[in-house]
């Protein structure tokens, strides 16, 4: 079994791509997300960020979000901290929920900063979701109700368009002119293609 990671800048249209790929039978794992429950269930996260930024940090037993943005915006080092707890225990349960998945030819793990967090060095493939800037930036100000430099300042964080490109295995170009589904089975077929050889 491959396992298949995919990423893009914000607003690119992950979450859109990794619908199609669920409908064509490829189970896909959201590791924003599964980062986010952890974070609020794991002890040892739960624990280490406690320590670090107070008891407060969790109101009623659930991680406030805001407080730890907050806390970190801007801050570099404080982001490392967090990101150092949170990644390895996100990837130890992408591992065990692969396992339950191993049926398949290949899984997906979904993720806004796989580059940035070092996962691409423990996956198979890459796929890039990619989009023109412009595009992204409206995107996100209607999905989230933001205003530009809110998303810019979000942009400025995440690793730039073409690098990413470059390090990635397969490119599918989400621009609201190329059709979407086409490029999917293409990436599909050839995934399945490489999985056979493994």
């Amino acid at each position: 079994m491959l396992k298949v990671g995919i990423t893009g800048g914000i607003g690119s249209g992950k979450s859109m791509v990794c619908e199609i790929f669920k409908k064509i039978g490829v189970p896909v794992y959201h590791a924003d997300l599964e980062a986010r429950n952890l974070m609020a269930s794991n002890a040892q996260i739960i624990d280490q960020l406690t320590r670090i930024f107070g008891k407060n940090i969790y109101r009623q037993n659930k991680l406030d979000k805001e407080r730890l943005a907050t806390l970190i915006f801007n801050d570099e080092k404080k982001i490392k901290k967090v990101n150092l707890i949170v990644h390895p225990i996100v990837f130890e349960h992408f591992l065990s929920w692969a396992e339950l998945h191993n049926e398949y030819s290949y899984v997906i793990k979904e993720a806004a900063i796989l580059f940035e967090s070092g996962a691409d060095k423990h996956l198979d493939k890459i796929i890039t979701i990619s989009a023109p800037e412009a595009l992204k930036i409206k995107r996100v100000m209607e999905r989230d109700n933001v205003i530009e430099s809110k998303v810019r300042n979000r942009v400025k964080n995440q690793l730039d368009e073409e690098e990413r490109i470059k390090r990635s295995d397969y490119v599918i170009i989400n621009d609201d002119k190329q059709l979407l589904i086409p490029q999917i089975l293409e990436v599909h077929a050839a995934i399945m293609d490489n999985s056979s050889l493994f």
